[in-house]
């Protein structure tokens, strides 16, 4: 009995395996179906394998998303002969999670937003004007960005959502928030010089 269920969990198996590879393979010919019944079959999976990387849910989900967009832009790349389709996918999933994980250690956050930082008493009167003056600098430097790029820096800076929170409020690619965000702050950067 035991062998028998063995081998039932096994034909599962294989034929999971098979179907996503045939998915993948008609994801490469423009079948939007098939990226979604790779979805529904792994996504959950995927979530978890990415929270174990990242520690944190958002940054998993935000994992998932971009593996889904890169499965969809390369699934031609996908080549049976050289490996099954879901190493290939969960070998994406990983390499985005690292990707993200190294962009995390790199970009040291403080747990309280801009706009709490402000002078305490012990603070001289020069640091006080001196702050001031940053702020005001900061405040006039963003209302030079476009009024939708503001709202995603604040989004991201002020209120501590992902890349993938934003993109999901607002209802765009996840490639177009990090780009203004990088761009945003460029421009405040270069501002403030």
């Amino acid at each position: 009995m035991a062998s028998d269920a063995a081998r039932a969990d096994k034909a599962r198996d294989a034929d999971k395996a098979r179907d996503i590879e045939i998915a993948l393979l008609a994801c490469a010919s423009g079948d939007k179906s098939a990226l979604k019944r790779i979805y529904d079959a792994e996504s959950p999976r995927m979530v978890g394998v990415a929270q174990r990387l990242l520690k944190r849910r958002a940054l998993a989900e935000e994992a998932v998303q971009d593996a889904f967009i890169l499965i969809w832009r390369h699934a031609a790349r996908f080549d049976p002969q050289r490996g099954g389709g879901l190493t290939w996918i969960y070998a994406i999933l990983r390499n985005r999670s690292l990707s993200i994980l190294r962009d995390e250690k790199r970009t040291e956050t403080s747990d309280r937003p801009i706009a709490e930082e402000t002078a305490s008493e012990e603070d001289d009167p020069e640091t006080v004007m001196s702050k001031l003056s940053d702020a005001k600098a900061l405040h006039g430097c963003l209302e030079m960005l476009p009024p939708q790029r503001r709202s995603i820096v604040l989004l991201a800076f002020v209120q501590g959502l992902t890349h993938g929170e934003i993109a999901g409020r607002l209802r765009m690619p996840i490639g177009t928030v990090k780009s203004w965000i990088r761009r945003s702050l460029m421009s405040l950067k270069e501002c403030l010089g």
